[in-house]
């Protein structure tokens, strides 16, 4: 029995000495291992890395971008070329779209002229007699449908879109060049 009523003595000073660290605010209880979270050098490498991440996307995002916008200006003027053969057959007369190079436009008949986007290059091959001077001529179509023929190139740093006209059957297509 005495063994009992020491164990009660042991078992209820543990508590009074817990209910006094919890008074004086210590902690429930003790662990020898040590809280971890994070260092300062790995908050920073965690933040560079996201740094990292967002200047490559918006790199792309930014290229892809620039890439549509002159894929979009090669497919007005495709969509050009087919009005102003459109025009010709319906017509029943010749119609030219001519393609200015030094003030970086084209026109279609009837429409006003448009301009190609910056920082691209352009490029026309037509007939001799289609040339108005050295920085400007035009492809012309005849009633038939048929055409001068020839090609226009729009580059864009390494990219080439090439818009294609048949002299023969005066059809326009488009065609990305890749090098």
């Amino acid at each position: 029995m005495w063994t009992g009523n020491r164990a009660q003595r042991i078992g209820s000073a543990e508590s009074t000495a817990r209910a006094e660290a919890r008074r004086r605010g210590a902690p429930r209880f003790r662990s020898n291992a040590r809280q971890r979270g994070f260092s300062m050098l790995e908050l920073i490498a965690v933040i560079v890395l996201i740094a990292i991440a967002i200047t490559v996307a918006s790199v792309s995002v930014s290229n892809s971008l620039g890439g549509a916008r002159i894929q979009a200006a090669s497919r007005d003027l495709v969509a050009a070329l087919r009005y102003t053969r459109g025009q010709a057959i319906v017509k029943g007369e010749q119609k030219t779209l001519d393609v200015d190079l030094e003030d970086m436009s084209y026109q279609a008949p009837g429409k006003a002229a448009v301009k190609f986007p910056d920082k691209i290059e352009v490029k026309l091959l037509t007939a001799q007699n289609e040339l108005i001077h050295e920085k400007a001529g035009r492809i012309r179509f005849y009633p038939d449908g048929s055409s001068t023929g020839g090609h226009i190139s729009i580059i864009a740093g390494t990219r080439e879109w090439r818009v294609n006209v048949g002299w023969l059957t005066g059809e326009v297509d488009l065609e990305e060049l890749r090098e």
